[in-house]
């Protein structure tokens, strides 16, 4: 993976790209809690990695990235090119949430810590197991940074639609409208409200993505393709 520079991951074109690949991932997964765990955890990994490639390696460095690797880690019966797999999904399940879980603990606070914890709540989240890994989001979104609170956000909005808890979904897709940071873009914030509006109020679907829809960006392409769907006014 080519590296990202840090001017790059504080442009508007890198909300944009991160956007867009949680929206495919919306778009194309069928359990709503899984799409958006691995969507925004596919985001989480660009940014592990530009911690891990930094030059100087600190421990927590090098522990978030041996937590990273075992995520990466496929499951396979035979391994490819000698490298390692995993017997199967529940064996990978308990390394990664132990890796993930250990950096979490260790080094609570850090930016490695909280990118850790997004990833052991979309671990969490993968599995059903939908009660711990609110918890998890709602944690990294009440204590740590706003950029990464933000994503931990959007991925709680996912859970709440899931759990039946619309009103609270909204409130916080239109908390992070009001609020946007370089991971979780207003536009992405709107795209997504609108995708559960759609069904039961798809006058304010459009109203959220008109102002989107003529944007020449990713987030305007998905923007435009969701409001020719919706129904005649």
């Amino acid at each position: 993976m080519a590296r990202i520079t840090r001017k790059e991951l504080k442009s508007d074109k890198f909300a944009q790209e991160v956007g867009l690949t949680v929206t495919f991932f919306e778009e194309h997964r069928k359990d709503v809690v899984r799409y958006g765990a691995i969507g925004v955890a596919t985001a989480l990994l660009i940014i592990g990695y530009i911690v891990y490639q930094r030059h100087e390696h600190t421990a927590r460095e090098q522990a978030l990235t041996e937590a990273i690797m075992l995520q990466e880690t496929p499951v396979a019966t035979t391994a490819v090119g000698g490298g390692r797999t995993f017997q199967s999904q529940d064996a990978k399940d308990a390394a990664t949430t132990k890796a993930f879980s250990d950096v979490v603990s260790k080094y609570s606070g850090s930016v490695e810590g909280q990118i850790a914890q997004y990833y052991l709540g979309s671990i969490l989240a993968d599995q059903g197991k939908l009660a711990e890994a609110e918890k998890a989001f709602l944690q990294l979104s009440e204590k740590g940074d706003s950029r990464y609170g933000s994503l931990a956000k959007l991925s709680l909005a996912e859970i709440y639609y899931t759990d039946g808890r619309a009103d609270q979904g909204e409130k916080t897709l239109r908390d992070l409208m009001a609020h946007p940071t370089v991971f979780v873009s207003k536009d992405q914030a709107a795209i997504a409200l609108a995708r559960h509006l759609t069904g039961k109020n798809p006058a304010e679907a459009r109203k959220l993505l008109s102002p989107i829809k003529d944007e020449n960006s990713p987030a305007g392409s998905v923007a435009q393709a969701m409001y020719s769907q919706l129904p005649p006014q």
